[in-house]
């Protein structure tokens, strides 16, 4: 499937994820360039939320840009495989190789504001990031390396930390809980999976 087709699959978490959905899959149809950075009200970023073999950390790398502990991820710069997009930005500002997507399927989705910034000695104006949040694992021992152009530092984190140490109290209430609770749902969603496979 193409982008339109995953994100018009999937099923929104909460009234956050319907209206946001919504605007995306009318950005989408409206706007050919909403996949490059060029179009400079909206485009299309991907982020990955990284966890570790037992689902207890999260991988979260002090950004720059936020001056904030955050998750990983970036422009999708014209490229439609956010999949790609977000495991290529987990490596870039993380050091972590050996990262896997669980699923395919699209974790999260969200609406995010971007304050005008000076970048590389350019002033680019404030937008909105449609964003794709793919659910990553990683091995916690592999070597982080600190991405200098991107981030300050790249750190493990539990998810009781991971809602205390990032400085925007909006991105913790309304996303960082949200794919936490996801995550400590999963458990149980695959036990009842596997059970339904196992009853066929």
């Amino acid at each position: 499937m193409g982008l339109y087709e995953d994100i018009e699959a999937y099923k929104p978490a909460n009234r956050q994820e319907e209206y946001d959905r919504a605007v995306m899959l009318q950005y989408l149809a409206q706007h050919t360039d909403c996949l490059l950075r060029q179009n400079r009200v909206a485009h299309f970023s991907a982020s990955a939320w990284t966890v570790n073999r037992t689902r207890t950390k999260t991988l979260m790398v002090y950004h720059n840009l936020y001056d904030s502990w955050s998750w990983t991820g970036g422009h999708a710069d014209g490229e439609a495989d956010l999949r790609a997009v977000a495991l290529r930005e987990l490596r870039e500002e993380t050091g972590v190789q050996n990262a896997r997507l669980v699923s395919g399927e699209i974790f999260s989705l969200e609406t995010l504001t971007v304050d005008g910034h000076n970048k590389k000695g350019e002033y680019v104006p404030s937008h909105l990031h449609l964003n794709v949040t793919y659910l990553a694992e990683a091995d916690e021992t592999e070597p982080l390396v600190v991405c200098e152009s991107e981030n300050q530092a790249v750190k493990w984190w539990s998810f009781e930390d991971a809602l205390k140490v990032p400085r925007e109290s909006w991105m913790i209430e309304h996303i960082y809980k949200k794919l936490i609770d996801k995550c400590r749902q999963m458990p149980a969603i695959e036990k009842a999976q596997k059970k339904l496979q196992a009853d066929r």
